[in-house]
């Protein structure tokens, strides 16, 4: 038996059934019903903007998958390329199709000298690194003649291997500039994670990424990779839906990012643990926030109304980061902060539990990575999940130019006053 939907116009008795698939069902319901009839939905609450295949989250239950593949199993056993090639290429690859990804993204990684010795020079010496780095990410498809061939499709694989390989360099550049550093060109003998460590953080030649960090920063990579459709992979379809070019609509997707509600989480919650300032005022914190006067930053999600997957993961990460950095001081009140609400039915029955950002700003802070620099961290994993987005929309042939409609609630006709007469 099939699901549907039965819509009755109240205003002219006319009804119309439609299929039930997946919980979703079509909005071509309601333009049948009448054609200059619209849903108001804020903020796209309980509108499905695309059909895609790329990522399943059930928030209720906690599951994260891609391609149907548990996020816990490619955290445990996967590497960040071979997870960013099941994403963009939908499979998980061969040992060959492995090989050769990995030596097409080892072999982009440099970036043009003109960026970095006149683009970066043009900006001020205190300049935030995600601003620089949404910038350059836009400068850079001016670099390349065939940026805006999309729909040919050999030329669009080459701008997201050159995008994938490319953001870690553009934002450790982004970093090694706001520090007033030389900046360290890739090392092609690395893996990704060891990669953008080393052109972080390289002081002389005697500097050797620690491999336990590099599988830590994999990690953190994997968990960031895609999140089905929030604000930046939406911001990534809508500016692609205009047949942009993969770097200007990867820019305006990390744009989107770069805003506190979005990428700043983790951001947050280091602020928060260092207000809190110390493990006794844990108690007195929970107290003020059941009372209104702040937040749980790094609790709940919008999607999430059960435990974040990715949150078990990390902690875990978190353990073997400290085992070689000393643990973070900010964790003895981070845990405690979580053993209190975890116990305090005020957060229970508000389903409230740690989410991936609790963790990982202490993770990037043990790595030695400044608050500054946290959105760009979210930047360069999303990339992937942002290109492979652009991918399916390019494919989908019910897709179009995005046209959100409004409802108009401003003044009827009035006419014009000259200013003589207001």
């Amino acid at each position: 038996m099939t699901d549907t939907i039965t819509i009755t116009d109240d205003r002219t008795g006319k009804t119309v059934t439609v299929p039930i698939t997946g919980g979703v069902f079509s909005s071509a319901a309601l333009r049948e019903l009448d054609p200059s009839l619209f849903m108001y939905d804020p903020a796209y609450l309980s509108t499905a903007s695309c059909a895609s295949s790329i990522t399943y989250l059930d928030g209720d239950a906690g599951i994260l998958r891609y391609r149907g593949i548990p996020i816990e199993q490619l955290a445990e056993n996967s590497t960040f390329l071979e997870v960013a090639y099941l994403l963009i290429k939908g499979e998980l690859p061969t040992t060959q199709e492995l090989e050769k990804w990995e030596l097409d993204v080892t072999h982009h990684t440099m970036i043009h000298e003109n960026m970095r010795k006149r683009f970066v020079d043009g900006f001020h010496y205190d300049a935030h690194p995600m601003g620089m780095f949404i910038s350059a990410i836009a400068a850079l498809g001016t670099f390349y003649d065939d940026a805006k061939d999309i729909f040919d499709k050999d030329s669009l694989e080459k701008q997201v291997v050159r995008l994938v390989a490319k953001v870690p360099t553009i934002a450790a550049m982004c970093y090694r500039f706001s520090q007033g550093l030389p900046f360290v060109s890739p090392n092609n003998a690395l893996s990704y994670g060891e990669n953008f460590l080393n052109m972080m953080f390289k002081i002389g030649d005697d500097y050797k990424v620690n491999p336990v960090l590099a599988h830590a920063m994999d990690v953190l990579f994997i968990l960031h990779a895609d999140h089905e459709q929030n604000c930046g992979t939406t911001a990534m379809r809508v500016v692609s839906s205009a047949n942009s070019d993969p770097y200007t609509a990867t820019a305006a997707a990390a744009a989107a990012l770069y805003g506190p509600l979005h990428g700043g989480a983790n951001e947050a919650v280091v602020r928060m643990l260092t207000e809190i300032g110390d493990i006794k005022n844990v108690p007195a914190f929970v107290e003020s926030v059941k009372a209104g006067e702040g937040k749980l930053m790094g609790f709940g999600h919008r999607v999430y109304k059960n435990f974040d997957p990715r949150a078990t993961i990390i902690k875990k990460a978190a353990y073997d980061v400290f085992e070689v950095t000393g643990k973070n001081p900010l964790l003895e009140i981070a845990l405690e902060l979580e053993k209190v609400a975890l116990n305090d039915e005020y957060f229970i029955k508000r389903k409230l539990y740690p989410n991936v950002d609790f963790y990982s700003g202490l993770i990037y802070q043990a790595l030695g990575f400044p608050v500054d620099m946290f959105t760009v961290l979210f930047a360069i994993p999303r990339t992937v999940g942002w290109l492979t987005h652009m991918q399916e929309l390019l494919n989908d042939k019910e897709q179009k130019i995005s046209r959100p409609r409004q409802w108009y609630t401003g003044h009827d006709e009035r006419p014009y006053v000259p200013v003589a007469k207001r």
